[in-house]
């Protein structure tokens, strides 16, 4: 296994857990509809894409062959295709009905009624033990079963992150059952309790304050037209900007560092908008530790987040169970 790390600790009071894209939360819905989340928050600009999302249908898949249907239809994990836009939902249907009729399969795609919160997919992972859901396309692997009652550590080797969860090391496992995969896009991986999650606030600061950073080629110039100080934060030596700032003024003052930049395409400068919210929290501690992991406490529980040191891609996530059928570690494996 080579070399171990440890990360942090992560509680899990509701006894579920999430493992996610870092950055994707903002999309996050708790126990309320995914179509209450602004599609402006995940990055969705396009006034018809946003109304194109905010309008998608959850289909479940019904009938006496749903399971084989869903497998072989492969479209998302399970019985439950969410999150269809409005626009393809016609088109999807129809493309299921002739899987099942080129099959000979007995099922059927059935809208349903209000779309699935995301807090109601991560139970239905749990009872089926364990799995994989999509939440506008990013995958999310939920899983239950893990100690209410005590800290778990989150350790890191070099094949990948893995979370103990058996009391005693002497606990072997015997058999190992792939949850899904993980896509990262922000090069991090967060763990979380499910319960939690649900008071995430991923751009909302909570003390009405953010920072302002920057950095780059026009670097210099910029601290003279704007009497930049050092940011001063940990881990961030040699880059610019002010902190504990309104939220008025911060945005003044970013808005103004892009349109000077943009005023010259020669500038090159990297600007960081940084609302004091529990994304902000949770990466200034990644930014100031030599391992790049960080913790916050949300929602009554202490939740990680991990740079995954191999920038994005696919990361399996795998659920390893003791002869009883206990789980003994979750482990998140990086390419070889």
């Amino acid at each position: 296994m080579g070399e171990i790390y440890g990360l942090g600790e992560i509680t899990c009071p509701s006894g579920e857990l999430v493992i996610v894209d870092g950055g994707h939360l903002g999309m996050w819905s708790g126990e309320g509809s995914p179509a209450l989340v602004d599609p402006g928050a995940f990055g969705v600009q396009d006034p018809a894409v946003a109304a194109d999302v905010g309008a998608a249908t959850d289909f479940l898949i019904t009938g006496p062959d749903a399971d084989t249907a869903a497998h072989s239809f492969g479209r998302q994990p399970g019985r439950t295709l969410h999150d269809i836009p409005a626009s393809g939902a016609a088109r999807l249907v129809e493309l299921f009905g002739a899987h099942c009729r080129e099959q000979g399969l007995d099922a059927v795609l059935e809208a349903c009624a209000e779309r699935v919160p995301h807090r109601e997919r991560v139970r239905q992972c749990a009872e089926r033990g364990g799995g994989c859901f999509l939440m506008n396309g990013v995958p999310v692997v939920a899983l239950g079963g893990l100690p209410r009652d005590r800290p778990l550590p989150v350790l890191a080797t070099h094949s990948g992150i893995v979370v103990p969860i058996a009391p005693s090391p002497a606990v072997a496992a015997v058999k190992s059952v792939e949850l899904g995969e993980i896509r990262v896009d922000w090069a991090r991986l967060l763990f979380g309790d499910a319960d939690a999650l649900s008071a995430w606030r991923h751009d909302d600061p909570v003390d009405g304050l953010a920072d302002v950073a920057f950095w780059g080629a026009a670097e210099a110039d910029a601290v003279t037209e704007f009497a930049a100080p050092d940011l001063g934060e940990p881990g961030e030596k040699g880059v610019k900007g002010w902190t504990g700032l309104p939220m008025p003024d911060a945005m003044r003052l970013a808005t103004a560092l892009f349109d000077w930049k943009d005023a010259d395409p020669a500038r090159r400068l990297m600007v960081d908008f940084r609302p004091h919210s529990h994304h902000w929290q949770i990466m200034r501690a990644v930014r100031a530790s030599p391992l790049e992991s960080g913790t916050v406490q949300v929602g009554g529980a202490q939740v990680l987040c991990a740079m995954t040191g191999q920038g994005d891609g696919w990361f399996p996530v795998t659920a390893d169970l003791d002869p009883t059928g206990r789980l003994v570690s979750v482990r998140v494996s990086f390419p070889a």
